[in-house]
């Protein structure tokens, strides 16, 4: 009866070395995950749209060629800036048949954001109900004194809706590294509807609102109709 306890005994310190050896495995490599994503976080994918998102999406920027700026042909891979000749044929301005629609998708809007290289690979934005989100990579100059060479991993969010017969924006955190900065460093405004706080006041956000008739952002997509 002893030695059969000192067998058991025995399989039991056996038993809580290997748990205790596989959850130092555990943490090492979490440990190591962690540190990955933080310190090396990794490119993001640029979304490359097909030839048939790219003609539409063409087709949907094409509505802004009549306010004088810069026209796009968005193609896979490529995007061509500035105004082409066919632009340039004088002709009187109308806004007769004019859309004030503007939706986009979150792969097109991705896929505008890739044609630019400087954030081909650092930019990404999401929608959902009610919620536009960002991530953002910034890489830190090497002679900066802290994580100099590293690169940041910036989250954002913000709730963009339309509701009481005007626009909502609210903005609902920023995270560095995955840490959520405080209210405090963000100058009290996480969480305020931006419009009702500074819409009152001649500026950006009382213009924004007065120019708006209606915003949806669903999951994957954004509609904006605008006033007259």
């Amino acid at each position: 009866m002893e030695q059969q306890n000192k067998q058991s005994s025995g399989l039991s310190k056996l038993q809580i070395t290997g748990i205790v050896v596989g959850a130092m495995a555990i943490t090492v490599v979490i440990t190591l995950l962690i540190i990955k994503s933080w310190l090396f976080p990794s490119p993001f994918n640029p979304v490359v749209l097909s030839p048939s998102e790219a003609l539409q999406l063409e087709r949907k920027l094409a509505q802004f060629d009549q306010m004088g700026g810069r026209s796009y042909r968005v193609a896979p891979g490529r995007q061509q800036e500035g105004p082409t000749p066919e632009d340039l044929k004088p002709e009187a301005y109308s806004e007769k048949g004019a859309s004030r629609e503007i939706r986009l998708s979150e792969r097109e809007i991705n896929g505008m954001i890739a044609q630019n290289t400087d954030l081909a690979s650092r930019m990404v934005v999401h929608f959902s109900s009610d919620l536009v989100s960002v991530k953002l990579l910034i890489p830190i100059d090497p002679d900066f004194p802290i994580m100099g060479g590293k690169v940041l991993k910036v989250k954002a969010g913000a709730e963009l809706a339309f509701r009481n017969s005007r626009p909502v924006v609210i903005l609902r955190g920023i995270s560095v590294m995955g840490v959520p900065l405080p209210n405090a460093w963000l100058g009290g405004l996480k969480n305020i509807d931006l419009i009702q706080e500074f819409g009152s006041d001649p500026g950006f956000w009382s213009a924004f609102a007065e120019g708006v008739a209606s915003i949806q952002v669903r999951d994957g997509s954004l509609l904006v109709v605008l006033k007259e």
